[in-house]
């Protein structure tokens, strides 16, 4: 189980730094498919199987094949490329900064962690996921399904031609 665990970090972040420093596009967001698919390994080693097929399919299914279109769509060459000027470099490096030091500031001071329930093995299963939804979270759910349906009927709405 441990060895287990290790090689699936190895290959998230191996993929990382390959989705960062690929120069091809597409071949990054390969690279990121990957990732997801070894994060969602580590979801089922954490007992998580619903985390982990609702991962595969929303980021690895839905939102890797879009960025892919995206990537097809834009044929991005070298010459449509723009160079950023030194300042835009400079001030997006320390902006970042910022942004990681606020994050650190902020994982600093919540490091005690109260769980809200007692672990129990069957705490990241379906059916439990199912309970607690269907349960605790009717109402909210029930609430964004109508925003859902609310924006599929406003999107075809959009979309139809007038006549």
């Amino acid at each position: 189980m441990t060895f287990l665990f290790y090689f699936l970090s190895a290959i998230m972040i191996l993929t990382a730094l390959f989705v960062v420093f690929s120069k091809n596009p597409v071949d990054s967001v390969i690279y990121l498919i990957i990732c997801f698919i070894a994060m969602a390994g580590q979801y089922i080693l954490l007992n998580s199987q619903f985390l982990a097929v609702v991962h595969v399919i929303v980021y690895t299914g839905a939102i890797m094949v879009l960025f892919l279109f995206v990537i097809m769509l834009l044929n991005l060459n070298k010459e449509i490329i723009l160079q950023k000027s030194k300042v835009t470099r400079i001030s997006a490096v320390i902006t970042g900064g910022i942004f990681f030091l606020v994050m650190v500031a902020a994982t600093r001071l919540t490091l005690e962690i109260h769980p809200r329930y007692a672990f129990d093995s069957k705490i990241g299963l379906v059916s439990e996921v199912g309970k607690t939804l269907f349960h605790e979270f009717l109402l909210p759910f029930e609430i964004s399904s109508v925003l859902f349906i609310s924006a599929m009927i406003g999107a075809v709405m959009f979309g139809k031609k007038d006549v």
